[in-house]
């Protein structure tokens, strides 16, 4: 990312942070702009190109409200909706079905030992990421403001494993999630490490169609572990694969976005970008 792109997006997370704490009071064009320096029309211009929606319209999917009226209406049938459609209904994400071909612990014992995993950095609309992969599927893929930070986690989850920085078709088909092309994403494959658990979590994460969220509670009903949420929190917190496995999906019982691993502010962008483009879906 050069430093102008950098910049860009540093005052669009900084709006979208303004706009998360001054929700209540619906700030306008001018006084969101005021807040990143900028003059309006500069601002709705860059924010319109990131987004693909205008500032006010993005305001309207960012508010609690609207993660209160999802929650709302979906409540008694969101996950028998996923799971009956098997993904493939009104919008084309939910094409995306990817098969986890889960790894014991005992597997993953020794580190990773003479396991090759290629590696690289992409831009995406959220900042740049790290992705790797294997010969079976993609195994981590994690936000990376620090290229050498990042590589350094990557190492210290697999720490007997032989890296290649090298772009694969693997990691090319994972990455058109964040083009909006989706004709590769039934070819992409998971290969994660995890307790059964930790598995059944991140697979029925899979099953939340884009620009709709859930909460813990209902993760863990749909896991068939009712009164779990504390160990849902948990699986969903170590979800080794950003994005692709969409954690940034659960929000709290209370409507409120919650933590993120990689941060508050880009979870809600995401939210965000995916309501956008499932609205947009919907009129086409």
């Amino acid at each position: 990312m050069n430093t102008q792109e950098e910049t860009n997006f540093g005052r669009i997370e900084a709006a979208i942070n303004y706009i998360s704490r001054n929700f209540k009071t619906q700030p306008g064009l001018d006084e969101i702009a005021e807040s990143v320096h900028l003059s309006p029309f500069h601002f709705q211009r860059l924010f319109t190109e990131w987004a693909g929606v205008s500032p006010k319209k993005f305001l309207q999917y960012l508010t609690v409200e609207h993660a209160k009226s999802i929650l709302r209406d979906k409540q008694s049938s969101l996950f028998d909706t996923a799971f009956d459609s098997g993904l493939s209904g009104t919008g084309r994400l939910h094409d995306l079905f990817v098969h986890i071909e889960g790894m014991t612990p005992g597997e993953f014992k020794t580190g990773g030992n003479s396991l090759l995993i290629n590696y690289s950095f992409a831009e995406t609309p959220f900042g740049q990421v790290l992705v790797a992969s294997t010969s079976i599927g993609i195994c981590y893929m994690a936000f990376a403001g620090d290229t050498a930070k990042a590589f350094h986690q990557l190492e210290s989850r697999f720490p007997n494993a032989i890296f290649k920085q090298l772009t694969d078709t693997i990691q090319q088909n994972a990455l058109h999630i964040f083009g909006q092309d989706w004709t590769h994403l039934k070819q992409v494959k998971l290969h994660l490490k995890g307790t059964p658990f930790q598995l059944k979590v991140w697979e029925t994460l899979l099953k939340i169609p884009s620009g709709q969220l859930t909460t813990y509670g209902q993760i863990a009903a749909g896991v068939g572990a009712p009164g779990s949420s504390r160990a849902v929190g948990t699986a969903v917190g170590i979800n080794p694969v950003a994005f692709l496995i969409p954690c940034h999906r659960v929000i709290q019982s209370s409507g409120a976005f919650g933590q993120y691993h990689w941060g508050t502010d880009r979870k809600i962008a995401m939210i965000g970008w995916e309501s956008a483009l499932a609205e947009r879906e919907n009129q086409n």
